[in-house]
């Protein structure tokens, strides 16, 4: 969100301004009257002394003025940008250009370019050709056999730990993973993480709903204890309510010293903690063997629960089967279109004023006033150029058919409800017919225990993405962050993702006089841009990392690698989809 736009004043008869910008004439002091003289009393001598302080003065004045303009100018300048960036409208109404990337006139460059991409006979890019770079593989380290945590030579346990965790199907997976490090670093017993109730999610799905909760705790064992609920006596000591067992409140990214220094007295005199909300709340900059207790969580223990499991393992088979080809070979997509997501980005599409008002009353009813609040301006222009706005279906599809991709390339889309969706999904149908959904690939009897329950379809969709030859990504955000480093953990160290550069993308799709052709090139380098960012690893520095470790799992996660991992095909798919 853009701050507020301030008006700012100028000297009258000055030549700054801008589009929305506040002017009221102000007069400047001027300098006081000369005492009359006496020319029978004032020497020449004195007269030049007179003049010199005089001469000081009016240049002072003329400075300051020359200052004003130096300040002012700038200012309204900036704050005319912002009303012609955020207000598009605002400014064609005084005759200004919209800056390049503020508005959304992707529909119409379609309608221009669509008959040259029909023509086009361009050869289509292979999908087994699409990722040119490739990472060395290292010689794989052992896995350490225990965890050389601070409290781990006490024989006994010091405690039990407990944890809520929130948010979506990824966002649930962080805290849970965090959980079981957190459990390592201080020698506790973790009880099964609790899931709570989201008002935007609205699932009420439990650990064992979603996850196979005696794998996750057969694959810890030796590592960490993990036990389905409190012992009976702890649990008569709080009248049978975890909520009674108070809450340690802690800040996000806390660092070891904190839970060694501040919860672990509390958990051996105590015997329990509990720490709610638990997203986000320990440091990625852990000692190694607690390290790579978040990557045994992530990629051994944490498997779908075979309801989960079983319907995905049909819908990558059914999707293998469908592109047929491309030897099995298909694009998956994350697109976040829904309704809820476009009115959380506060940005402008092609709905006009009617889009404008709906869009306002999801917000009033989903966030409240929060929108409203004082000195809140949202500046749609400014969101889209600085590339906040989700991709719409049009955007992806033009993005993908530059790229080389053919209009037999089978594409998976992963999403929720789409945001006017026949509208919308009609540009992307025409330009990638053979198109499909989890709705379209299974039953109506195979879904319907699903429906209703944000996660577990989410689930659904992350695995049939994972097993995709090319992913793209469009919004950000924990779903797609949590695939790619799964991704790069099954595929030797690289993503295999596109991620399409959308403030480059946003000037280019409202250029009305670019050609299919220009447009294409500009694709293909930004393929061969995620291409290249897509193997590359963060550099780690010595207390802190760059970023995440489900982001990026390697080096710390590659211990866990097995060689049949690197390389997806259908012949391994049976055997790899049983340890998700």
């Amino acid at each position: 969100m853009g701050a507020k736009a301030k008006s700012h004043h100028h000297y009258n008869g000055g030549n700054g301004g801008g589009c929305g910008s506040d002017s009221s004439s102000s007069t400047s002091p001027s300098p006081p009257p000369s005492p009359r003289r006496n020319s029978s009393s004032v020497s020449s001598y004195r007269r030049k002394l007179r003049s010199k302080p005089m001469s000081v003065v009016a240049g002072f004045l003329v400075l300051r003025r020359f200052l004003r303009l130096l300040v002012v100018l700038p200012l309204l300048y900036v704050s005319g940008l912002v009303m012609c960036v955020g207000v598009g409208p605002f400014c064609s109404l005084v005759g200004h250009t919209p800056h390049p990337g503020s508005v959304y006139r992707s529909h119409e460059i379609f309608q221009m370019l669509w008959p040259h991409i029909q023509a086009d006979n361009s050869t289509p890019i292979e999908l087994s050709s699409v990722w040119r770079y490739r990472r060395k593989l290292k010689e794989q380290k052992p896995c350490p056999h225990s965890t050389a945590g601070p409290q781990s030579d006490n024989a006994s346990p010091s405690g039990y730990l407990i944890v809520e965790v929130n948010g979506g199907l990824n966002q649930q997976r962080s805290a849970i993973c965090n959980a079981v490090a957190l459990a390592g670093l201080l020698n506790a017993i973790l009880v099964i993480p609790q899931f709570e109730f989201n008002s935007v999610w609205r699932d009420q799905s439990t650990f064992s709903d979603i996850y196979d909760e005696d794998h996750f705790v057969a694959t810890l064992e030796g590592y960490v204890r993990v036990v389905k609920e409190l012992p009976e006596v702890l649990l008569e000591r709080y009248g049978h309510n975890i909520s009674n067992i108070p809450n340690i409140r802690v800040e996000a990214w806390a660092p070891v010293r904190y839970y060694t220094g501040e919860v672990y007295p509390v958990l051996q005199s105590q015997g329990v903690v509990r720490i709610a909300p638990f997203a986000n709340r320990l440091s990625m900059s852990v000692p190694p063997p607690i390290q790579y207790l978040r990557c045994l969580s992530n990629y051994e223990a944490l498997q779908f629960s075979s309801s989960i499991s079983n319907l995905a393992k049909k819908l990558v088979e059914r999707m293998i089967e469908k592109s047929s080809r491309s030897g099995g070979k298909y694009v998956s997509i994350h697109l976040r279109f829904e309704e809820d997501m476009v009115a959380f980005s506060c940005c402008l599409y092609d709905g006009g004023e009617a889009e404008k008002v709906e869009m306002n009353l999801i917000r009033q009813k989903g966030w409240g006033d929060k929108f409203k609040r004082k000195g809140r301006v949202t500046l749609p222009g400014l969101n889209r150029i600085n590339g906040k706005c989700p991709l719409t279906p049009l955007e992806v599809g033009m993005v993908l058919r530059g790229m080389g991709f053919d209009n037999t390339t089978a594409i998976y889309l992963a999403s929720g409800k789409i945001y006017r969706a026949e509208k919308h999904l009609a540009p992307l149908l025409k330009m990638f017919p053979y198109l499909h959904t989890k709705e379209s690939l299974a039953t109506p009897n195979e879904l319907a225990p699903f429906e209703g329950y944000s996660s577990r379809l989410a689930a659904l969709d992350y695995t049939v993405c994972l097993f995709s030859e090319v992913f793209v990504t469009t919004q950000g955000g924990n779903f797609p962050h949590f695939l790619m480093g799964h991704r790069r953990f099954i595929h030797g160290g690289h993503s295999k993702t596109i991620v399409p550069d959308k403030r480059k993308l946003v000037v280019l799709l409202q250029d009305m006089g670019i050609s299919w052709t220009d447009f294409r090139l500009q694709m293909q380098t930004m393929l061969s841009e995620s291409d290249r960012k897509g193997m590359i690893i963060p550099r780690v520095k010595k207390f802190t990392r760059k970023s995440s470790v489900y982001t990026y799992p390697l080096p710390e996660c590659r211990c866990l690698q097995r060689h049949n991992n690197t390389r997806i095909v259908p012949s391994t798919l049976s055997g790899f989809m049983t340890k998700l």
